[in-house]
């Protein structure tokens, strides 16, 4: 899986909880896509971390290519509702 170095020095420094395996997921197979006005593209996925029952909406900021992993976070104002 590629990375970009902003992803590898800074996303990973702050958010070290978030797993590589679920970016991969949420890129392979998202509730959604979107792109955005630069060319990146936004996914949006599924993720149930270990000890809870209820999902969260994991946000996967990639390059223009879509495989590239520039950016991810947990989106809490994503619904599952608003797919287009």
């Amino acid at each position: 899986m590629k990375t970009t170095r902003y992803f590898h020095e800074q996303v990973r420094r702050k958010r070290p909880y978030i797993e590589l395996t679920w970016c991969a997921q949420v890129v392979a197979a998202p509730l959604r896509t979107e792109e955005q006005e630069n060319g990146r593209v936004r996914f949006w996925g599924e993720v149930i971390l270990p000890g809870e029952t209820a999902p969260r909406y994991l946000r996967v900021v990639t390059l223009e290519d879509g495989e590239t992993i520039h950016n991810a976070f947990f989106d809490r104002r994503f619904r599952k509702e608003e797919q287009a």
